[in-house]
Order: C-alpha cells, then sequence, then structure tokens
C-alpha cells in the first residue's frame, strides 16, 4: 500500500494591522484679545457688506429740453466790463483836484487810462488817455492834439526801445545787448532825427561808462566821458560819479544805530556830509550839513504805526520850518491804506514872515468799482 501523501502545511498566521499616524498636535491657542476679536468681526462685517451691492437706481425721466440763452443775453455778457479803478487826490495848496481812471482789457493784457485835472469851480484841464501793455505804450494828450508813442521788441538778446513824439516829430531809439557776462551789457542811444553819432554805453556789475560827442560853447565838437563806479571799501560803500570834468566821491557807512556819508566834489573842493541817528524802530534824526556855504537841515522822524508817521524839520537855506503827519504809508501803495486812503497835513512856518504861515493838506482817494 502506497505511503499517504503529508498533509498540507498551516497557513501562515495573519499579519497584525499597523496604527495609523496620529496628526500632529495642535498648538494650544493664544491668548484671546477684546480688541483683536472686534477688529476681526468689523472686518468681516465691512468685506461682507463691500461685497452686496445694492441694486441700481431706477433711470431717471428725461427732463425738458435746455433751450439755448437767448441773443439779448449773450449781448450783456459780453458787454460786462472789467473792474475799474478810480483814484483823486486833493491839494489844497494849488485847490486842484487830479483824477485817473484805469482799467485792464483782455484779462490783463492791457490798461486803459484817462487822467484829467479840475479846480474847485470845475474846470477842467490837462486830459490824457493812454493805452499800455508789455510791449507798445500810447499817450494822447486831448488838449494839444498830440501822442506820445512808445515801443518795446526783444530778439534773443537784443532789446531794442523807441520813442517818437509824433507833433514834435521827434524820437529817440534805444538798443541794448545782453553780453555773454552776467552783469555786461552795451547800450546804444541816439535821437531821431540824428544830428551827432549814437551815445554808447557799457554797463557792468560795478557800474558804468558813456562816450557821447558833444558841442561846447565854441561849437567844437568833443567827446564827453561820463560814468559812475561803486564798491565796498572800509566797512562801507563807495560812489564815485564822474561827469563833464567834475567829480563827486561819496561814501556810505551804515550800522543799526548810525549812518555816516561824507562827500567831496571835485574840483570846486566841495565838502559836505550826513548824519542818521537811529534811537529804535520808530524814531530817527537825520542832519546835513554842507562846509562850502554853511547851509544845513535836520529832520526827525517817529513812526506810530505802520500807517501813522510824523515828522518835522527845519531848512537854513530857505530859513523854513515845517512839520507833516501822515495817515498812511508814505511811500506805500494806495491799496494797502486804511480804507484805500492817504492824508498828509503839513505845517510851514517861515522865519523871516511868521504871519505867512500856512496850514495844508493833501488827500488822496482810490475806487475799485
Amino acid at each position: 500500500m502506497a505511503d499517504a501523501p503529508p498533509p498540507p502545511p498551516p497557513p501562515p498566521p495573519p499579519a497584525r494591522p499597523q496604527p495609523l499616524p496620529l496628526p500632529p498636535p495642535v498648538p494650544p491657542p493664544p491668548s484671546q484679545n477684546p480688541n483683536c476679536q472686534s477688529q476681526i468681526l468689523s472686518l468681516i462685517l465691512s468685506h461682507h457688506a463691500s461685497s452686496v451691492q445694492p441694486p441700481p437706481p431706477p433711470p431717471t425721466p428725461p427732463g425738458p429740453p435746455q433751450t439755448p440763452p437767448s441773443p439779448s443775453h449773450q449781448l450783456f455778457s459780453l458787454r460786462k466790463w472789467p473792474p475799474i479803478r478810480v483814484t483823486s487826490e486833493f491839494d489844497s495848496d494849488s485847490s486842484v483836484f487830479f483824477h485817473k481812471v484805469s482799467s485792464k482789457l483782455f484779462d490783463g493784457i492791457a490798461k486803459l487810462k484817462f487822467s484829467f485835472q479840475n479846480n474847485v469851480r470845475g474846470h477842467i484841464a490837462n486830459p490824457q488817455i493812454g493805452l499800455f501793455s508789455k510791449f507798445l505804450a500810447i499817450t494822447y494828450d486831448v488838449g494839444s492834439q498830440n501822442a506820445l508813442v512808445q515801443g518795446v521788441f526783444g530778439v534773443g538778446n537784443l532789446l531794442l526801445t523807441a520813442a517818437h513824439n509824433v507833433k514834435a516829430r521827434q524820437g529817440e531809439l534805444t538798443m541794448m545787448a545782453n553780453l555773454s557776462e552776467p552783469g555786461y551789457s552795451f547800450v546804444l542811444a541816439s535821437s531821431i532825427p540824428s544830428v551827432n553819432p549814437p551815445k554808447a554805453t557799457l554797463k557792468f556789475p560795478c557800474g558804468e561808462v558813456s562816450l557821447q560827442e558833444k558841442q561846447d560853447d565854441k561849437e567844437k565838437r568833443i567827446l564827453s566821458v561820463s560814468g559812475i563806479v561803486m564798491g565796498p571799501i572800509l566797512h562801507g560803500g563807495c560812489t564815485a560819479l564822474y561827469n563833464d570834468g567834475s567829480l563827486n566821491i561819496r561814501y556810505s557807512y551804515k550800522d543799526e544805530e548810525m549812518s555816516f556819508i561824507p562827500c567831496i566834489s571835485l574840483p570846486s573842493n566841495a565838502v559836505s556830509f550826513a548824519f542818521k541817528r537811529y534811537f529804535g524802530p520808530a524814531d530817527k534824526l537825520s542832519y546835513w550839513y554842507n562846509f562850502d556855504n554853511n547851509y544845513w537841515s535836520a529832520v526827525y522822524k517817529h513812526r506810530i504805526s505802520k500807517d501813522y508817521k510824523f515828522k518835522a524839520g527845519y531848512d537854513s537855506k530857505v530859513r523854513l520850518g515845517w512839520a507833516s503827519f501822515w495817515i498812511g504809508d508814505e511811500r506805500g501803495r494806495l491799496k494797502t491804506a486804511p480804507v484805500k486812503t492817504k492824508i498828509q497835513f503839513m505845517l510851514e512856518i517861515r522865519q523871516d514872515n511868521l504871519k505867512s504861515s500856512a496850514l495844508t493838506f493833501r488827500v488822496k482817494k482810490r475806487w475799485d468799482i
């Protein structure tokens, strides 16, 4: 009997299941801040509100058709004039009124002026009409029926200036050329009609020199030299003026408390000096003396404020004492004065005749219409 086959091997034991990987530990939440939570909540609400778009508004019904402006309205707008400035001045010494009316045209490109004078009786004198622009100026005198025309024309570094008197048939032509160096220029000036060669002037930063041909008393033609030179010297400034053989030299020194200005003329050897003393920002005393004729003058000025000033002085040459009171800046613009008005009161007392003393005043007023 054959041997029986061996029994099959037992099955392998089942594999043990592997445990699943654990997720990484979650860090503990940070400490909650009430302000941070409110900010996050406001951002979420704002984003939600911005994402929600409101429905578009219903279309507006078409309005009535617009009618074009009437021709009369257009004509009225075209006739509207620009602002007008009126300035009047009265001098009690001469009892004469001075009036000036001006207006800017074409958006400030040109200015139209009309001026005249009248006395207390209403008689009008010296009426003049002028048209002024950047390159052209025309002034017409109604009384003499004469016109003065002035023009300026520039090309590069060359500037031409011309003036012509229509009635007298005379004029002047000036040509100025700016040189390559800053502050240097060359000027030629000639009268029209011309008899002599033109006057030549060389200008430089510290002065100028002019050459011109003239006729002396013996009707001989001579070359005339004139000029002025300025420059700093000895903590001040010196000015030398030369004209037709006479030389005037002036030195000026100024600090916070005083000014000293001596002057000498050659060949006459006339010597004079001016002295100014400052007693603060509101008070100043000025004195002038001429050694040649012993004439002198003195002026005291007190500034109460910007618009009020008092001045008093004496002049030995005319033997006159005076005092004045200003309302409004004496050298300032009328536009910045109080209520656009300047008033000056002047008292003059003559040393030789006290009875001829007089009190005068001047008033200047501006209106903007």
